[in-house]
This record gives structure tokens, C-alpha cells and sequence, in this order.
């Protein structure tokens, strides 16, 4: 039964707490001791608000008895390490981070007033530059599914946190394919909401507009009230619950140029059976791949993902602790001028409106979730940044095109490898269209239901 709880997911805790058939302090009693079980295995959370969120949990129980009503209330929910939460650091991965924050981020502000209790903060790599989450001031973080790989970063700790059991929501972050990536790798629901759905104060504009925050789920239902409660405009739990009608979907395993990638046979099966689920279902599918201009990744993406970088290390109030390999991205970073940023967030318009001509004819496109499968933790250790960088874009091609253009992506899981590792199906929407990627996952998972599935850790 305490397993079961642990799994269940944000919306059925909700309702279990509304129902009286659990209090928040058990619940919370149940993730702290499996997160005391578990996390020094796996180093899901850089820290463990246990004090606080037991005074939280007590909160919650007395407005439950009092018949108060929330969304959350009572319910835990872990915060990614690169987002404020009041009297504690921002590590970002980091040895070099400031003070503790006086003020919550507004997303946790959000999260907090649907009554969420804040669990504790969850493992990044530095600075959240990479899509594995490893750093020499706080360790590697693993993958449930198996801990010899990584869970795939930068949200990394989020979703190993969400996929052990050791909360059943949690926020994370996009710049790149930050949620997307991590998803895929533990076998989550996870979507990039459309940018500035979700606030990012008081870090708006990071990366030079590439960033997002976002849930990583058990479930799309979890996913639809983490947008509901934090987006403030609401609609995405309903839309999570009505059939899709009959949409026009293509399916694309092009990878977006200049990367030269090999796309896996489990990854591009994936897509295909997808194709045949989804024509099942009754969509009219196509083959079709998007117009991905070849110049976009390194004239706009590289460099507001590496002036963005040079921009985080110069808030650090002691730079001089970053890693060498940190160091060299954020040198990378700085020979960017303002004005070439300046021109760079310009040219996005033309990028944008080619990337989106094939929704003139399709409402989805449906790609892999990655090109293969995570790497083993330690795999670029002594690797520096230029080839740190190639070797794991290889890898995760298909997430970075859509932070450029903003728009919305979600990553649906769908089966194991051969090695037994989740992956996944992205589903790309039109701008601001949640509400159809919510509803064609949440179809898809009553088709082949996910949440079921355990890993080997957990």
C-alpha cells in the first residue's frame, strides 16, 4: 500500500487527501522514508526539506479537516535546483552558488498556494548545461531504471525522483530538452510547455528566451494540473479529459540539421508503431518531416545557449569554482556580443514561421524522443566542452529546433529497449495548442498505460 501511494501520481493523492483516506503527513512520512532509503543511491534531491515540509504537511491536514479544498493541498511536490524556494541556496549544480533566496520563485509561489508541500530540491548538473546530471561538487545522479546510466539532465533529479517513487510531481526545467530528455530516459510523462505559459520570475528571458518551466509527471491528468495551478489561466486538466477528435498527424525521424546522428532502431520502431496506434485510433497519419532550416542550431540556438551560459557564470559569486569544463562553455559564451544576441532573438521570426508551415497542414508531428538511449554515468568525465557537447547532442537531436521556436512538445512514453530502458514518442504541437497534445496523450495512455510500470530501483 505505501508503494502504491508513492506512486500514485498528484491528481489520485488530491483525491485521496480530499477523501480522508490518507493525511498529508503520512504521505509525506511515506516519500521521506523512502527518499532516506533510496536517494543516497540514487542523489535525486541535492537537499531534503524535511522539517519544513512536515510543518507544511501539518498545514495541509488541519485546512483538509477544516473542509478546505485545493488543488494540491497536501500534496509533496519536488522543485528542481535551479528554481528559487525561500531560505534556501540555488545551487545549480554548483559549489559557486550565492546566498539562500529570500523570496520563492513565482512558479513555487504558484505550487505552494494550490497547496503544495514543497519536498526538497532536486539534482542538476552545472549550471544545467548538459543532458546528464553529473557535477564534482554534488555527485552523479542515476537512473532508476538502471543506475549504472544517467536519468538524462538537466532535470535529471527530478525525474529519477518522480520515477523511484520520491514524489509524485515535480518541476522541472526546458532550455534545450531539459524536461523532454529526463522524461524520456525514466519512463515519465513530461511536457515543454509553450513558452511563458508557466512563469519563470525571477529568472525571465533565461537563455535568451530558450527556457521554460515545466511538470515531469506519472501521468498526463498529473501533468494538466501542474499547468492548471501554475500557468493561471486553467482549462489543461479539462482538456487532459476529452477526446482529441480526429486529427491529421505527421510522423517525422529526420533529425534537424547540421547534426549527423544515428537514430536507434528501438526509437525510430517507436515511432512507427506510434503511427499505426495513432491511424487505429482514427487520425489520418502521414510521413512527413518538418522544414528544419540547416543553419538554425548554430547561428541562433548555440549561441543563446552559450551566452546564456557566460551570463549564469557571471552571477556566480565565485566563478572560480566551476568546473574547468563549465568554465570553457561560458568562455564560449562571452565572445558573443549583445548585438549578435540582439540579432539572434530577430532572426527566430524566420526560424519560427519555417519550422511552422507544416502545421498548415497537420495539427501533430510525432518524432522520436531521443536518438538512443542514456549513457552511462561517468561516460564524458574527462572530456571537455566542445566534445562533451557533440558526443551528447548526438544523442538528444530532437528537442533543441522547438525551444527556438517556443512552442509546445511533449515526450509520451512508449515500451522499453532491448536493455530494458524506457523511451519515448514526442509529440510537437502548434503554438499555444497544450490542449491538443494533453488530449492525444492522455488517448494514448488509455491505450497503452505507462504509470503501471516500476523500475528495478523503487
Amino acid at each position: 500500500m505505501t508503494s502504491d501511494i508513492a506512486f500514485a501520481g498528484a491528481t489520485e493523492q488530491a483525491r485521496l487527501l480530499a477523501a480522508g483516506e490518507i493525511t498529508a503527513p503520512k504521505l509525506l512520512d511515506t516519500y521521506l522514508d523512502r527518499i532516506k532509503r533510496l536517494n543516497p543511491v540514487l542523489r535525486a534531491y541535492r537537499v531534503v526539506l524535511a522539517d519544513s515540509a512536515r510543518a507544511e504537511a501539518a498545514t495541509a491536514q488541519r485546512r483538509l479537516d477544516a473542509g478546505e479544498r485545493l488543488p494540491l493541498l497536501g500534496v509533496p511536490v519536488a522543485i528542481k535546483d535551479d528554481v528559487d524556494v525561500a531560505g534556501e541556496v540555488t545551487a545549480m549544480g554548483t559549489g559557486a552558488y550565492g546566498p539562500a533566496k529570500d523570496h520563492d520563485a513565482e512558479v513555487v509561489r504558484r505550487l505552494r498556494e494550490a497547496g503544495a508541500v514543497i519536498l526538497g530540491k532536486t539534482s542538476v548538473p552545472e549550471l544545467c548545461i548538459w543532458p546528464f546530471t553529473e557535477s564534482l561538487t554534488f555527485g552523479a545522479t542515476r537512473n532508476p531504471w538502471d543506475i549504472e546510466r544517467t536519468p538524462g539532465g538537466s532535470s535529471g533529479g527530478s525525474a529519477a525522483a518522480v520515477a523511484a517513487g520520491l514524489a509524485g510531481l515535480a518541476l522541472g526545467s526546458d532550455g534545450a530538452g531539459s524536461i523532454r530528455i529526463p522524461s524520456t530516459w525514466c519512463g515519465l510523462f513530461g511536457i515543454k510547455p509553450q513558452r511563458d505559459r508557466v512563469p519563470m520570475a525571477p529568472h525571465d528571458g533565461a537563455w535568451y528566451g530558450l527556457s521554460v518551466n515545466g511538470p515531469i509527471a506519472h501521468t498526463v491528468a498529473d501533468a494538466a494540473l501542474f499547468l492548471d495551478v501554475t500557468a493561471g489561466t486553467g482549462g489543461f486538466v479539462a482538456a487532459a479529459a476529452r477526446p482529441p477528435g480526429r486529427l491529421r498527424i505527421a510522423l517525422s525521424t529526420k533529425v534537424p540539421p547540421p547534426l549527423i546522428t544515428r537514430v536507434g532502431t528501438p526509437q525510430r520502431r517507436a515511432v512507427h508503431d506510434a503511427g499505426a496506434l495513432l491511424s487505429e485510433l482514427g487520425h489520418d497519419v502521414v510521413v512527413r518531416d518538418p522544414d528544419y532550416p540547416r543553419s538554425a542550431t548554430l547561428t541562433n540556438l548555440l549561441p543563446r545557449y552559450l551566452r546564456g551560459t557566460n551570463d549564469e557564470m557571471s552571477m556566480m559569486p565565485a566563478p572560480q569554482r566551476l568546473e574547468k569544463r563549465t568554465r570553457e562553455m561560458a568562455r564560449l559564451g562571452g565572445l558573443y556580443s549583445d548585438r549578435q544576441m540582439a540579432a539572434a532573438r530577430a532572426a527566430e521570426e524566420g526560424i519560427r514561421a519555417r519550422v511552422l508551415s507544416i502545421f498548415d497542414d497537420v495539427d501533430v508531428v510525432v518524432t522520436p524522443g531521443t536518438a538512443l538511449g542514456p549513457s552511462r554515468v561517468g561516460a564524458y568525465q574527462r572530456r571537455g566542452a566542445v566534445a562533451t557537447l557533440l558526443l551528447v547532442s548526438a544523442r538528444v537531436p530532437f528537442q533543441e529546433i522547438f525551444n527556438m521556436t517556443g512552442q509546445p512538445a511533449a515526450v509520451v512514453p512508449w515500451g522499453l529497449d532491448g536493455d530494458g530502458l524506457p523511451l519515448s514518442i514526442q509529440l510537437v504541437g502548434r503554438p499555444s495548442d497544450e490542449a491538443t497534445l494533453l488530449s492525444l496523450s492522455a488517448q494514448i495512455e488509455k491505450a497503452r498505460p505507462w504509470s503501471q510500470r516500476r523500475p528495478p530501483v523503487g
